[in-house]
This record gives C-alpha cells, sequence and structure tokens, in this order.
C-alpha cells in the first residue's frame, strides 16, 4: 500500500510539472514566499481562520490545472479546491503531496490583450500560489459549488471596439459551456461598463456578480477559469474547443436584445434596401459624407447618417434595421455585429491603414455570415497628402513604419488620429453599385 501511495505521488508530481511547468505557453512561474505575495491583511485573516472551529480542513483531492495561454491572453483552467482572497489577489491551489513537496508560484493578469503594454498595465495582476503546507492555506469563508470565471474590465474597456474583442467575445467563448452556472469574479470592475452590458453579462451567468477586488473573505470554488479566452480579433476560431462560431455570437446578441431582423432584405422591389453611414465628427472623419448619401439615394437606398450612441440596447436594434453598413475604419465598425446576416458592411479604409483593417473588420465579418466590400483611400483622398515631404516614409512605406520597432504608438498618431478621407465620388460609386447587387441577389 506505502508503495502504491508512493507511486501515484510520484505520477501527480510529474504530471504537475509537466503540464504546467514545462509547458511552452506559460509565463514563468517565479517561486515567491508567501509573505511576499500576499502580504499582512491576508496573514491577518489566516491567523483569524485558524482559530475558526467551524471551518473544515483543507480537502485534498486530486489536482488539474490546465494551461491554455495563446498569443492573446493567459488562461488558467483549475480544478480541485480552490480559494481566493480578493483583496490581495491571491489564489490558492491545493498543497502538494506531502512526500514530494513542490512549491510553484506564478502571477497573471485576466485580460485578452497579453502583449498590449498599455492595456495590460491597467490590468491587475493576481498571484497563484501552489503552497507546500496545509498550514499556510487561508480556510473557506464562503463555499460555491458553482465554477468561476475571473477577468479584469479595465484595459481598453469603454472603446467599442475593445469591448467585443477584448471582452464579450472571449467572455461569451469562456462561459456559453456553463449554461448560465457560473460565477463572474470581475477585477477592476466599472460600474458603467457592467451596466452597460447588463444584458449579455445576465444572459451570460444566473449569478450574481463579484467584485473580487473589495472581496475581503476567502471564496472556494470547485473550479476555476482564470482569464478569457481569445484567439482572433472580433472573432471566434471554431477549429479550437468548446467549437463555437462567431455567428453563435451574433446569435446569441440577437436573443439578447430582441432583435427582430435575422437576415437582410433581399426583395429590393418591394421595399428600397436600408443603408446606414456611420458618421464620425473626430478622427477619420468622412468629409463628404452628405454627397454619398445622395449619390445612395439615387441608386435605390433609404439612407440614414449617423453617429453611433453609447446606449447598447437602442443602438443595436437601431443598426438591426439596415442592409448595409458604410463606416471608415474604427471603432464604429464593431456595430456589425448587430446587422442581420446576409448584410453588406463596406469598410472605408483609410490610406496606410491597410496592415489592420483585414484582421479586425474583413474577416470577423465573413465569419458573422456578412458581405464585405472594402474602398481603400488613396493618398490623394487622404488629408495627410501635402503634410509631409513627398519622399517620406509615411506615404511610401506605411506598413513599414508599422513593423520597423516603433509599432503601434508611431502608427496611430499618424494614420489612424490624424487622417480624414474624402473619397473620389466616381471611383466609389461602383463600391455601391456592388453593394446593390449583393443585397438585391
Amino acid at each position: 500500500m506505502a508503495s502504491r501511495a508512493f507511486w501515484a505521488a510520484g505520477c501527480f508530481i510529474v504530471t504537475f510539472f509537466f503540464c504546467v511547468v514545462l509547458n511552452p505557453n506559460l509565463s514563468p512561474l517565479p517561486t515567491v514566499s508567501l509573505e511576499q505575495s500576499i502580504g499582512s491583511r491576508l496573514q491577518m485573516l489566516m491567523s483569524k481562520s485558524e482559530v475558526n472551529e467551524r471551518q473544515q480542513p483543507w480537502n485534498v483531492k486530486p489536482i488539474k490545472v490546465d494551461n491554455l495561454t495563446n498569443s492573446r491572453s493567459q488562461v488558467y483552467e483549475m480544478y480541485g479546491d480552490i480559494r481566493i482572497h480578493g483583496n490581495s489577489s491571491t489564489i490558492f491551489i491545493e498543497p502538494s503531496i506531502p512526500q514530494h513537496p513542490i512549491n510553484f508560484n506564478w502571477t497573471t493578469k485576466p485580460y485578452a490583450r497579453l502583449h498590449d503594454d498599455i492595456a495590460m498595465e491597467k490590468v491587475r495582476q493576481f498571484t497563484i500560489i501552489h503552497p507546500v503546507q496545509e498550514k499556510v492555506i487561508p480556510q473557506c469563508n464562503r463555499n460555491f459549488t458553482s465554477p468561476a470565471i475571473i477577468f479584469s474590465s479595465r484595459g481598453y474597456a469603454g472603446n467599442n471596439f475593445h469591448d467585443y474583442t477584448d471582452l464579450l467575445i472571449p467572455l461569451y467563448s469562456t462561459s456559453q459551456q456553463f449554461n448560465k452556472n457560473v460565477i463572474f469574479l470581475v477585477a477592476d470592475k466599472s460600474s458603467w461598463w457592467i451596466s452597460k452590458y447588463r444584458l449579455v453579462l445576465q444572459n451570460l451567468s444566473n449569478e450574481t456578480i463579484i467584485d473580487i477586488n473589495n472581496e475581503k473573505d476567502v471564496l472556494c470554488f470547485p473550479r476555476m477559469i482564470v482569464g478569457l479566452k481569445a484567439n482572433k480579433e472580433l472573432n471566434i476560431d471554431s477549429s479550437e474547443s468548446p467549437h463555437i462560431s462567431t455567428t453563435d455570437f451574433t446569435k446569441f446578441l440577437r436573443s439578447t436584445y430582441s432583435l427582430d431582423k435575422e437576415f437582410a432584405n433581399n426583395d429590393c422591389k418591394k421595399t428600397r434596401p436600408r443603408l446606414l453611414i456611420i458618421s464620425r465628427k473626430q478622427s477619420r472623419h468622412l468629409t463628404n459624407e452628405d454627397k454619398i448619401a445622395n449619390m445612395s439615394q439615387r441608386l435605390g437606398f433609404e439612407v440614414v447618417v449617423r453617429e453611433i450612441g453609447w446606449e447598447v440596447s437602442k443602438m443595436s436594434k437601431f443598426v438591426n434595421s439596415f442592409d448595409v453598413m458604410i463606416g471608415v475604419h474604427g471603432a464604429g465598425i464593431t456595430n456589425m455585429v448587430f446587422l442581420p446576416e446576409n448584410a453588406v458592411v463596406i469598410q472605408i479604409v483609410p490610406f496606410g491603414v491597410d496592415i489592420v483593417a483585414n484582421s479586425y473588420f474583413e474577416e470577423p465579418a465573413k465569419d458573422m455570415k456578412l458581405r464585405y466590400l472594402e474602398y481603400k483611400v488613396s493618398l490623394n483622398e487622404s488629408s495627410l497628402f501635402g503634410r509631409y515631404p513627398p519622399d517620406s516614409e509615411v506615404y511610401k512605406n506605411p506598413d513599414g513604419l508599422y513593423d520597423k520597432g516603433k509599432g503601434w504608438p508611431v502608427f496611430r498618431p499618424i494614420y489612424m488620429d490624424n487622417q480624414d478621407v474624402n473619397v473620389d465620388l466616381n471611383r466609389f460609386r461602383n463600391t455601391l453599385l456592388k453593394a446593390v447587387e449583393l443585397v438585391c441577389s
């Protein structure tokens, strides 16, 4: 019996070592002292819990830690007796088997933009501790039978594009497997963000959201996912588990916001197709949007020019009523998630912005079962024309400017923040005619 126990313990240690320590996708797991990790607040909590006779001792069960980290997000899925003290941002997993003590501590930030330093700087960091001894484990104050998901609502939250690509789509991908029987532990909780997307959150979980930053109790769960599963911008890779698609997400949104229009109008003889031009008043302003609207009307569209509002429930119903949507590259185009299937999206790509246009909107639009058209702005149609010397790298090699170690901090001020467009109406007319052909076929 002793040899069997020793053999089982050894197998556990080897499995844990290879799955957690040697996984090439895992961030370094530095070993740190308990005092360094959790500070005096948790020390006081542990002292109190030691004298709480009603608490049950740590229940050693088989542990499983899946490292699901990829280039977009650090994700750890843990099974067993998982305890979290939110106020100190500390997560405890089961202690090692006594015969083979191991101690692995590492940190993670639960936001799906892993290599974006600007976004990640705003996100709360959690320490995950696999302790050696049972005595360093705080006792449970509250036990839950439902699994938990930890994510941060900070980062770039508030930008419409990032709300979906960094938070809502990854949260849907991570949580839908639980059929609403899951508890959201929200770090960096923003009340306005929770309020804005309350309907989405309520349709993903039946449980009350916990503001984990301010949680002073030790909460205990049988299963926990730290971070959100994400693999593509504004999109879901259906080849990966749990094998859901982007259209599953858009159908979820239509159900959540009670959107009536499932398919775009294709009988143009009876009803004029509706076309929405998303207006931008700040950067990347379409300076001749009124002329585009007039030309679109002459081609048979019912046209509305409008900025996108903040209230999701109203705006989702508004966008869902259109068959064609036009927008200059930017967060406003994200609202295509509310369009009916087979609708047409026309992205106007400002000069030099090709490098991000495809992955941000073209691929997602197609996976949402939308028809995608693109209008690439030439230098003569851009407000950048004449602003730099004729042989400037800004004109000659925008992609190179992005790639040569300068990246987004240099690229964005030039091409995103300080460029307006005035499209060639004759050239753009061809794009509109193609939209008519698609929507009326």
